[in-house]
């Protein structure tokens, strides 16, 4: 289990030969670098959605990306196989996609976010300006016979649908240990988490932001949650307690974007965003009383930083508008620069891969997936050895697709470890994490506290409903704790006078063939926005070679 020995490129100038011997001694990654695959086994032709909103434009769950497109129509965003670093895709997907291929259409407006949900690596959640949020279930023949002649693309449908809010769904977030609980951001300065058994209503609304929200995170058991604003203030909140945050202090003190990250298991979450000399910045953050124990100014370049935590212990940075990607090791406090992985194209987004799916035989610790202008590129990052063996100091284990709480237990008060999976043979086990929420104790004297912690509460099970909500055939599956009943299932196409009535089973014909009088004229539109899109595809083709022969003369 040796590692390749070479002079450290890594050091900060004031680390000693000594510190740094010891860090290696301990199994910390002494050499990591990024190695980015093959053009053909990303994907070129990728029309990115053009939208100004702040995204990553990009998510991966252990088995597909999901992209924010560019489409006629109102929203879409597409679903591909997972692009490895190492060698192409498994399904019959070509490097250069098809000009029209399947999407996820429904949204009305843009998409803005993609999750995938950490416990079924085919069910993703989008949310849109159209103030939606719609949950897809990816169907195993969605990639057949993409290369066959007459292919005809099939768009996916919708299982669920949720009207957050009559302002844009900024942000969506999935729930790290509860099963199918889903948190997001909408235009009107709110959070809200849903229960997506029973999703009438939101379970918890979390309020006080002054302007639009940023970005969110949870922390590792998903009891406390974090929030940047644009109103420059970082806020800390109980899931479950009051919609008021129970830490404020002011963050960075420029206007552009920031961002927050929770650090693993820890009490530290790392925000990045700008001074009011427009240097972009990391801070480290203490959650006890949201005191800064750590800033590193990066440069002067004007691209959101995008931040990515490894439980390896490693702060990925990506800046938009950025050919690099900086990853810093996180200990005690300080930042070791670590390396750059440096490309002569920008980025517009990434996403990094869950670390369950990495592929430990080519010591691949962490895996991005780079957003360009029109193509997706894989990096693995690398910590070289010479032996063939697992190693087992590089690898912890990583947060598992086992749920360890149903949303019922979750909104009742519990609180359990994420479960974890051994990377070397499988096994599943839970984690001795415990919570790490702030002390309801007064805050230092640097922090604007807004209102101590209260203790969580049982959620009135009947309070009045507020959003609407449509569901589609089939809803994603919750098991429910004991004494608490099954949610019921609605229709896709209620009118919308009928959306707060549970409809029963035996349903009346007539509304049958309404049901399917409107799936089908939906089928046909969107037929004939495909056609179309052929249509300017073909144009665009013709002018493009007109304008070659003009040139050629």
């Amino acid at each position: 289990m040796s590692r390749f020995v070479r002079a450290s490129k890594y050091r900060c100038p004031h680390t000693s030969r000594l510190v740094w011997l010891q860090r290696c001694s301990r199994g910390k990654p002494s050499h990591v670098f990024g190695q980015a695959g093959k053009r053909e086994y990303g994907y070129d032709n990728v029309k990115v959605s053009n939208s100004a909103w702040d995204t990553n434009l990009i998510s991966a769950s252990a088995r597909y990306i999901s992209i924010n497109w560019s489409a006629s129509g109102g929203g879409a965003f597409a679903v591909l196989p997972l692009p490895s670093p190492f060698g192409q895709a498994l399904h019959d997907v070509p490097s250069k996609l098809p000009d029209i291929i399947p999407l996820a259409r429904t949204h009305t407006a843009p998409v803005l976010d993609t999750a995938w949900s950490p416990a079924n690596d085919t069910l993703v959640a989008s949310a849109s300006e159209d103030g939606t949020c719609l949950l897809w279930k990816v169907p195993d023949a969605l990639f057949e016979g993409w290369t066959s002649d007459g292919w005809e693309p099939r768009d996916l449908e919708p299982v669920a649908r949720v009207d957050v809010s009559p302002r844009k769904v900024g942000q969506v977030l999935w729930h790290p240990t509860a099963a199918n609980v889903l948190a997001t951001a909408s235009g009107d300065h709110c959070v809200r988490l849903w229960d997506l058994a029973d999703p009438a209503r939101p379970r918890a609304t979390l309020t006080g932001h002054g302007d639009m929200i940023q970005s969110l995170t949870f922390n590792a058991t998903g009891s406390i949650i974090a929030t940047t604003c644009r109103d420059r203030k970082l806020r800390l909140f109980d899931a479950r307690a009051s919609g008021d945050p129970v830490r404020v202090t002011d963050g960075h003190g420029g206007i552009k974007g920031a961002r927050v990250i929770w650090m693993g298991d820890g009490d530290r979450i790392a925000t990045t965003g700008f001074s009011k000399m427009s240097d972009r910045q990391v801070v480290i953050w203490e959650t006890g009383g949201l005191g800064s124990v750590k800033t590193l100014t990066l440069d002067q370049s004007a691209g959101v930083v995008m931040p990515f935590w490894s439980d390896n212990g490693i702060l990925f940075l990506a800046g938009k508008g950025d050919g690099n990607i900086r990853y810093y090791e996180y200990e005690s406090d300080m930042l070791y620069a670590l390396a750059e992985h440096k490309t002569a194209e920008p980025q517009r987004g990434m996403c990094f891969l869950p670390r369950r799916a990495l592929d430990v035989s080519e010591c691949e610790i962490a895996r991005a997936f780079k957003v360009t202008n029109s193509g997706v590129e894989p990096i693995a990052f690398i910590v070289p050895r010479k032996s063939d063996s697992f190693q087992s100091d590089i690898y912890p284990p990583a947060p598992s697709s086992e749920p360890s709480l149903t949303a019922a237990e979750f909104f009742a008060g519990r609180t359990a470890p994420v479960n974890l999976v051994n990377l070397e043979n499988g096994a599943v086990f839970a984690s001795d994490v415990s919570s790490h929420a702030p002390p309801p104790a007064t805050v230092q004297p640097m922090v604007v506290s807004m209102a101590p912690a209260p203790e969580p509460i049982v959620v009135n099970p009947s309070p009045p409903v507020t959003p609407t909500v449509t569901k589609c055939a089939s809803v994603p599956p919750t098991t429910s704790s004991p004494g608490v009943s099954p949610a019921p299932v609605r229709s896709e196409s209620l009118p919308a006078d009928c959306q707060h009535v549970f409809v029963p089973n035996e349903v009346n014909t007539t509304l049958r063939e309404e049901v399917d009088r409107l799936n089908n004229e939906l089928r046909d539109a969107r037929q004939k926005i495909r056609n179309l899109e052929l249509q300017v595809e073909g144009l665009r083709a013709n002018a493009r070679k007109v304008a070659q022969s003009l040139m050629e003369v």
